[in-house]
C-alpha cells in the first residue's frame, strides 16, 4: 500500500508593513512640548474603567465601568464626575486646585478633603485615585532641554519604539531618571509617559492611543493656517505604588475653550460626614 500524504495549508493574513519613521532628540523633545503648549483646557465625556490589585497581591478586583465627565484647566485645576450607567446617578464627584481635594461620594454620605500630595495607601486601592493622577495624563509638562536626557532606540514584536530618557540631578551631582518619553515610530506619536519617584520608583505608567485631530492651538485660533492639535481618545493610568489602573476612553471632547471657574466648585452637601483624609486615627482609618 503506498503511503498517503495529507498536507494542510493554512492561509496566514500579511500584517500591513507601516514604514518605520526616523526623527531625532531634538525634534522630538520639541514635538513633546509642543503638544504640551497647545492644550490649555480639556472638557470631555469619557468612559471610566478602574481596576485594582496585582498579581502581586494574588488579588484583582474588577470595577464596572461608568461614564463620566473630566473638565480640566492648566495648570492643575480638575473636576471628575462618575455616573452609574442608564440611571444618570452620581457615584462621585471631585475637584482639586492642586494643591488641596475634595471628593463626594453619595453613597457613603462621605465628604472627603486632604492634600493632593497626600501618599496614604488604602486597603481599597480604588480609593487612592486623586484627581492630580488624571491631571498628570491630561496635561504634560513643558521639558526643557538639558545635557542630562538619554536618546534611545528601542524595538521589540509589538513595535518599534523612540524613548527618551530625562534625567533629574540631585544633591552632590548625582543622576536619576525622572521620565520616559516612547514615541511609536510608525506616526511619532508619544505612546506610553513614564513618571518615577525618589530612588527610582515607578509612579505612574500612561498609555495614549488613537490620536486624532481636536482643534486648533489656542494662539491661533481659527485664523488660516492654523496649527492643528491632535489628542488620544484613550488613555490608560497605571498607578503601581497605589495599586490601581484607570483607562479613560473619551467619546466627546472639547479643548481650548474658556471654562467657568464656578464650575470647579464643590462644596459639602448637608448632612454628609466630613472626612480630613491623612487625618483619621488608626481607627478610623477607612
Amino acid at each position: 500500500m503506498g503511503c498517503i500524504t495529507i498536507k494542510r495549508r493554512t492561509e496566514v493574513k500579511k500584517e500591513e508593513i507601516r514604514p518605520l519613521l526616523d526623527s531625532s532628540e531634538e525634534s522630538l523633545l520639541a514635538k513633546y512640548n509642543d503638544q504640551a503648549r497647545s492644550v490649555q483646557s480639556v472638557e470631555a465625556t469619557v468612559d471610566l474603567v478602574p481596576s485594582t490589585g496585582s498579581t502581586y497581591s494574588g488579588v484583582i478586583e474588577e470595577y464596572h465601568d461608568v461614564t463620566g465627565f473630566i473638565l480640566a484647566q492648566r495648570p492643575a485645576t480638575v473636576r471628575i464626575i462618575g455616573q452609574a450607567p442608564v440611571v444618570a446617578k452620581n457615584i462621585f464627584d471631585m475637584v482639586s486646585d492642586g494643591k488641596e481635594f475634595r471628593i463626594y461620594i453619595p453613597s457613603k454620605n462621605a465628604f472627603l478633603v486632604g492634600p493632593t500630595t497626600l501618599t496614604r495607601p488604602s486597603n481599597k486601592p480604588i480609593e487612592n485615585l486623586r484627581p492630580n493622577h488624571i491631571v498628570e495624563a491630561l496635561f504634560w509638562p513643558q521639558l526643557t532641554p538639558l545635557k542630562d536626557v538619554l536618546f534611545e532606540q528601542f524595538d521589540f514584536e509589538a513595535g518599534r519604539y523612540y524613548i527618551l530618557t530625562l534625567l533629574r540631578e540631585l544633591d552632590g551631582g548625582k543622576l536619576e531618571i525622572a521620565r520616559n518619553v516612547w514615541y511609536d515610530r510608525a506616526n511619532l506619536t508619544v505612546s506610553r509617559v513614564q513618571t518615577y519617584g525618589a530612588a527610582g520608583m515607578l509612579d505612574s505608567d500612561i498609555g495614549y492611543s488613537d490620536w486624532e485631530a481636536a482643534g486648533t492651538t489656542p494662539a491661533a485660533g481659527s485664523a488660516p493656517g492654523a496649527a492643528q492639535i491632535s489628542y488620544p481618545r484613550d488613555i490608560k493610568i497605571w498607578r503601581p505604588q497605589d495599586d490601581y489602573k484607570l483607562e479613560i476612553h473619551i467619546l466627546k471632547l472639547t479643548l481650548n475653550e474658556p471654562i467657568a471657574a464656578d464650575r470647579f466648585v464643590l462644596e459639602q452637601p448637608d448632612g454628609t460626614d466630613l472626612v480630613h483624609v491623612g487625618e483619621e486615627t488608626a481607627g478610623t482609618q477607612r
